[in-house]
């Protein structure tokens, strides 16, 4: 069974997509605590998985607590989540727990991606030195260094599209030029999560490296096309309907049984039929009424708002020049949606749920859905309730599973 390593995991959807296709995790290493419980929660998950689904459905229903449910986990298990800051001194803390969890097998695969913020184009835009001084430039320093110690077969790194323009491209030289040093090739493929199946526009950046001392047969990532004919209002038509500031708090059922061909092909709905972190944020009026002038404009002509349109009353914003499409209707009739990324944890105007009747944004679970995980994935936050704005963060900065799933598939051919 082959196995690897997950640097900067997050929530875990990169991880997902190579378990899913056989590989074992050694160690997570993530330094933000709330994706850290997610990421041990989904481990309780795939281990009571080969025993039965009792307790994790007794968990998701909120009769057990946290530590009821990992004290039903293997100790080693949990430990191979690691929260700390991958750099500087905690380092030799990281490596004295991988060595532990390793032992003496070797490593097949190191996964993952540093944080993207500081190469992303609209992160770079909005900082006034263009984000040159931010330290998470140099992250893949670290990577390289994981690379040289624990010395895999293979890599994938993902990040944002901006990593080839970031300091005219400098950044990216300079890491090819690194793993080379280190011992690796790689080649750089543009990808788009729709053409892996993703209901969601989502461009990325996937790095596919290899040790010198064999050569890999990789197609083009690029060229893969695995879209469908499924629309956005596949993903959410079976979900209950909600007014805004509506939900459980534990868990709630799905409005039917039935479950259409993507959501069952998907692994979106897979078995556990417990639905949780599906509640409504609560919306100011004005909020609201803004809603629906986005969701007309749509649905009546499939035109955009645009926030100068909106009545004088409605325009709060100084700034009429720059994000006049912060109001933004997932189109339910398109094959997917725009793309979910880490501020929607701040609020949700750019994800407005596309039934006027419920004039609301979406949820924790349709956002998790966009990004094609499946529904009994549980995000945490850092108390055992959880938090609604702790979960859309990590949901806004993962890797889909279903391209994470496509991937691994083509690097378990290689291996």
């Amino acid at each position: 069974m082959m196995n690897y390593i997950d640097l900067f995991a997050g929530a875990g959807g990169l991880s997902e997509g190579f378990i899913r296709e056989g590989f074992t995790p050694i160690a997570h290493v993530e330094m933000d605590e709330a994706a850290s419980f997610s990421l041990k929660t989904r481990v309780a998950y795939h281990y009571l998985k080969m025993k039965g689904y009792d307790k994790y459905v007794a968990y998701l229903k909120g009769d057990l607590t946290r530590s009821d449910l990992y004290s039903n986990i293997p100790k080693e298990l949990l430990d191979s989540v690691i929260n700390l800051p991958i750099g500087g001194e905690h380092n030799s803390r990281i490596h004295k727990s991988i060595e532990t969890l390793i032992g003496k097998r070797e490593v097949d695969l190191m996964i993952g991606g540093p944080p993207c913020q500081a190469y992303s184009v609209v992160g770079r835009a909005r900082s006034k030195n263009g984000m040159e001084k931010d330290p998470r430039n140099y992250l893949y320093f670290q990577y390289a260094g994981f690379l040289e110690k624990y010395n895999p077969k293979m890599f994938v790194f993902e990040n944002v599209l901006g990593l080839k323009s970031a300091k005219g491209g400098i950044y990216l030289t300079h890491m090819e030029s690194l793993f080379r040093k280190k011992g690796y090739k790689m080649h750089l493929f543009l990808v788009e999560a729709n053409k892996f199946g993703v209901l969601q526009n989502r461009k990325r950046i996937i790095i596919i490296g290899w040790k010198d001392d064999f050569i890999p047969n990789l197609p083009d990532l690029a060229t893969i096309d695995l879209s469908g004919t499924n629309k956005v209002r596949d993903l959410f038509s079976d979900l209950p309907k909600l007014m805004a500031g509506e939900g459980v708090d534990k868990y709630s059922r799905y409005s039917t049984e039935t479950i259409n061909d993507y959501l069952r092909d998907s692994y979106i709905r897979n078995g556990i039929n417990v639905l949780t972190q599906h509640i409504s944020r609560p919306h100011t009026d004005q909020d609201k009424r803004i809603y629906q002038i986005a969701v007309n404009k749509w649905n009546n002509g499939n035109e955009r708002l645009n926030y100068n349109d909106l009545p004088e009353e409605l325009k709060t914003h100084k700034n009429r020049e720059t994000f006049c499409d912060r109001f933004k209707v997932v189109a339910e009739d398109l094959s997917y949606s725009q793309t979910v990324v880490a501020h929607i944890a701040k609020d949700g105007h750019y994800y407005i749920h596309p039934d006027i009747r419920q004039n609301r944004s979406i949820t924790v679970r349709e956002a998790a859905r966009l990004q094609s995980f499946p529904d009994d994935y549980y995000f945490e936050g850092v108390k055992e309730k959880g938090s609604r704005t702790a979960a859309f963060k990590q949901i806004g900065n993962a890797v889909p599973p279903l391209m994470a799933n496509e991937i691994a598939k083509i690097i378990k051919a290689q291996l």
